[in-house]
């Protein structure tokens, strides 16, 4: 069958029409995304603008038309951190559902490593043993680790790239000070969550998802996109922390021009590297595998499998 999955997240709007079964592979047909960057929409009381419900309004009807003509079966629509925080958020999914009879669900954080981590599982297989997963998005960084398909542990905090850019990192580039105090604010919050993923190890293995460690991990020298989703690619934190010193000297159009760094997310790589690093020192992580399914294709084959046994 056909499905699309439209991912409404911090930064982007994502669709992706992928032909899947149950026990196949999920075949990606058509990504398309655009910069809605809706966490900039929220104003000073935490609500989504009316500006920026219109925006998105327009997303999900061309999202929408570009599914049907694809001949999409169910299009899974949902919405992450900055839905998710907006403190009108009822309002602007009614909206939604009223104008363009798209049910956009609302994931929690705790919903989100779930899925991330299953298609973390698929991806790698029962070989992979234990396993912690990590993932930055754009307004969350999701935690999850264990055995099965089923985390043990699952957890959500709100040390988004974007986020953190917005609101500690707010000069171009970076101030050295406003740097500083990010990282060691970062060591004192990742401790208690750490302490908690910590104890469904040991981890025979570690990956990483997201547009952010991919990036980092291009930056390290992993290999490029054109090689395709099958090619081998790992972060160290070694190579990590070289990176990161490095970044923070940019300016946003300097990182822009580096290659493997989208223009849209150039604002915030180098504090999302900051939140990498602190997050696999926090977690005693030295090497991350970097995984290309994440969130999205958590959301297909958690379908899958409810289609298997409906």
């Amino acid at each position: 069958m056909r499905l699309g999955v439209l991912d409404v997240g911090s930064n982007t709007v994502h669709l992706l029409v992928v032909d899947a079964h149950r026990g196949g592979h999920p075949t990606p047909q058509l990504s398309e995304k655009s910069p809605l960057k809706l966490a900039q929409h929220l104003d000073r009381g935490g609500a989504l603008t009316q500006a920026g419900a219109d925006a998105l309004l327009d997303c999900v009807r061309t999202y929408q038309r570009s599914a049907r003509k694809l001949g999409c079966g169910e299009l899974l629509a949902f919405a992450t951190s900055a839905v998710r925080d907006a403190t009108n958020s009822a309002q602007v999914l009614a909206r939604v559902r009223q104008e363009t009879g798209v049910d956009l669900q609302v994931l929690s954080g705790a919903d989100e490593a779930r899925l991330t981590f299953l298609a973390a599982r698929r991806w790698y297989g029962w070989s992979a043993g234990s396993m912690l997963m990590m993932d930055i998005g754009g307004g969350s960084l999701e935690l999850a680790a264990g055995q099965d398909e089923e985390p043990e542990v699952a957890v959500s905090m709100p040390l988004g790239a974007g986020r953190l850019q917005r609101e500690r990192l707010p000069t171009d580039p970076p101030d050295r000070s406003e740097v500083e105090a990010l990282h060691h604010w970062l060591g004192r919050t990742l401790t208690a969550p750490a302490r908690k993923i910590a104890a469904a190890g040991p981890f025979d293995t570690v990956v990483a998802t997201s547009k952010t460690f991919r990036t980092l991990a291009r930056l390290t020298g992993a290999a490029p996109s054109r090689d395709g989703m099958r090619a081998p690619r790992q972060l160290t934190l070694t190579a990590l922390r070289q990176v990161t010193a490095f970044l923070q000297r940019m300016a946003a159009d300097d990182i822009a021009q580096l290659d493997g760094v989208s223009s849209t997310r150039a604002g915030q790589i180098a504090t999302g590297a900051l939140i990498a690093q602190a997050t696999m020192t926090a977690l005693h992580v030295e090497v991350a595998q970097i995984c290309p399914w994440a969130l999205r294709e958590g959301i297909i084959l958690r379908r899958l499998d409810h289609l298997a046994f409906a």
